[in-house]
């Protein structure tokens, strides 16, 4: 198994946000999806991943509706999508994306976050490259053979493909989301949840008392209610 396996092991094991916030979030990734491509799935391929990733989530259908009719709205506010980067205690980089409508605060909730808890807020790009920006797909696993299916996934960007729990999983360079999911959908598969991933090139192993300490602030900056993702390099106990 390669690096993404791992990845995906170490975040399954960690705490995931309450549901609300899991709401809270794909409420955004529809405002932001509509307001790209339109209010129609069936031409939007960015929203239709986010509708397979609230089902996936058991996001009620009239919520997702009720979402996709506001993001409509000439009046609601659009996202912008920001990332943030910096440093936790130890020398563990952090990497941070969020949805925003309204970057000052954003910018000066974070860099509380990190001044809190003797982190250092970064510069743009000053710890982006440490980490692989990759897409994600989960389909079902009955009926399907791996191998094989992996031999015929390689030349539209799948670099790791497994099955476990959940279904099997396909990684990618962020680049060939598009050409991967117009592939599943031509055949007729069931694409069950998609995504991104920041996949750390490199983990740095702390001891506990360390650990602790970066805890600190991930959960801090967690909490905003415009963080997205967190990604860091600690490597996961």
């Amino acid at each position: 198994m390669g690096r993404a396996f791992e990845f995906r092991k170490a975040r399954k094991m960690k705490r995931w946000s309450a549901m609300a916030k899991t709401f809270t979030r794909i409420g955004k990734d529809i405002v932001i999806a509509v307001k790209e491509g339109g209010p129609n799935p069936e031409t939007n391929a960015r929203l239709r991943a986010v509708i397979q990733n609230a089902k996936a989530a058991n996001m009620p259908k009239d919520n997702v509706e009720r979402a996709i009719k506001k993001a409509s709205d000439k009046d609601t506010a659009n996202f912008k999508e920001v990332l943030f980067e910096g440093y936790a205690p130890h020398g563990i980089a952090i990497l941070i994306e969020t949805a925003t409508d309204n970057n000052n605060r954003t910018v000066a909730n974070i860099r509380s976050y990190f001044n809190k808890c003797n982190g250092t807020m970064g510069t743009q790009g000053s710890v982006e490259f440490m980490f692989d920006h990759t897409c994600n797909f989960r389909i079902p696993a009955e009926g399907q053979d791996v191998e094989e299916l992996e031999l015929e996934m390689i030349d539209f960007g799948v670099e790791e493909i497994f099955a476990d729990e959940d279904g099997i999983m396909m990684y990618a360079p962020f680049e060939s989301f598009g050409a991967i999911q117009k592939e599943l959908e031509s055949r007729g598969l069931e694409i069950l949840s998609s995504g991104f991933d920041r996949i750390p090139q490199v983990t740095k192993e702390l001891n506990e008392e360390q650990q602790a300490d970066v805890e600190k602030l991930l959960e801090k900056i967690e909490e905003d209610d415009d963080v997205m993702n967190v990604y860091h390099t600690m490597q996961e106990s």
